[in-house]
């Protein structure tokens, strides 16, 4: 496996573990719509989140979270529409990023964005 996609497997695991120190449940991981991607899914009572993972070795390149764009915005949305048609929610939802970066010591630092994308 590439080293870049071992990273972003390793923040995704992290991601999850910490959404579920805060009390969500994972729904499901990679969820995918045609060529869209939904890192995550998770639920907290009446609450459905949709997880943006990113993860990075370092500040070199920037905050991880900066890595999203507007494209990447549309497709979540439109993968999320589309989960939403195939799993009808009647509660809240919201889009989430979990940004996470590795420091030196190879320690991970994880930055949660509640609803981050509008």
């Amino acid at each position: 496996m590439a080293k870049h996609l071992q990273l972003g497997h390793q923040g995704e695991v992290i991601a999850c573990r910490y959404l579920q120190e805060q009390g969500f449940d994972i729904v499901t991981t990679n969820w995918r719509d045609a060529h869209r991607e939904i890192d995550i899914i998770a639920r907290k009572g009446q609450l459905l989140v949709f997880v943006e993972v990113k993860t990075r070795s370092g500040y070199a390149g920037g905050w991880p979270e900066m890595a999203i764009g507007r494209k990447k915005e549309e497709d979540l949305l439109q993968a999320a529409e589309h989960y939403l048609e195939a799993h009808p929610f009647s509660g809240e939802i919201r889009f989430d990023v979990v940004a996470i970066v590795f420091d030196a010591w190879h320690h991970a630092q994880v930055y949660h964005i509640p609803d981050a994308l509008h």
